[in-house]
């Protein structure tokens, strides 16, 4: 959900606008921060330099009454979300679709199996077709509190394929840094190397490139190199991500000379 556009969008490039959701809520209760102090932090940000940046508040369901409750003022829905079983089929996505408003984005996510067996895997991708081709906004999960929530590189350059095919719309969650780290076990995915796989897969070039990348000037180099109409179809394609522990990120946009 989100409220009412309180920053100057003119400020952030296209390519990055309204990009970064605050997935705070979704972690669990024990460390997740407060309601109140989610919504101030949200609102102070959408209303700060970057505000441009600033895409969604999400929130579980189970935490929905709490954050009415803090933000009586302005309240609208945009998406509604949920898991979908790996063998998901029309039945089963029409019967959520009747739940959905016609203003309001269905966004469906396929689990992706734990395993590494191409059988497996290769059903999950399916899955991800079959959302897609429905009308739907697959979801591409990439981090969490397991290490088998994080994908690796070949599973997402195997998705974001399906997606150029199809030319739905997807969003992506638990990105923690902006650039892949070499650092980290598993390795986390960053948004600048989900941004140019993206542009990459549109364009036919190398994207397992783009993603095993941990070079952050390079990777801000070929990102402010994509044309007007590179960017426009990178996010149509990538329309929103969820980004934590920061959910906003533009301190280090900032630093590689991405943002003002």
């Amino acid at each position: 959900m989100t409220t009412a556009a309180g920053a100057d969008p003119w400020a952030i490039p296209p390519l990055f606008a309204q990009l970064v959701d605050d997935t705070s809520l979704l972690q669990p209760r024990s460390v997740a921060p407060g309601v109140d102090a989610v919504v101030s932090r949200y609102l102070s940000a959408r209303d700060g330099r970057y505000g441009g940046l600033v895409g969604q508040l999400v929130c579980p369901v189970s935490r929905l009454p709490s954050l009415v409750q803090e933000l009586a003022r302005s309240l609208t829905p945009r998406t509604v979300e949920t898991a979908a079983p790996p063998d998901v089929d029309a039945i089963w996505l029409e019967r959520v679709s009747e739940f959905v408003p016609e203003d309001v984005v269905a966004v469906v996510e396929p689990r992706r199996p734990a395993g590494i067996e191409p059988a497996e895997i290769s059903a999950w991708l399916g899955a991800v077709r079959r959302v897609a081709e429905h009308g739907c906004a697959p979801k591409l999960r990439c981090g969490g509190p397991r290490a088998s929530d994080v994908p690796s590189v070949a599973e997402v350059e195997e998705f974001l394929h399906v997606v150029v095919d199809t030319g739905r719309p997807f969003t992506a969650l638990g990105l923690r840094q902006v650039v892949r780290s070499e650092h980290d076990d598993p390795r986390r995915h960053g948004i600048l190397n989900l941004l140019l796989g993206v542009a990459r897969a549109l364009g036919g070039g190398d994207v397992r490139e783009a993603l095993e990348s941990s070079d952050g000037a390079w990777l801000a180099k070929e990102i402010a190199g994509l044309s007007e109409r590179a960017v426009k179809g990178v996010r149509g394609l990538l329309s929103r991500c969820g980004s934590d522990p920061e959910p906003v990120p533009a301190d280090q946009l900032a630093g590689l000379g991405l943002l003002d």
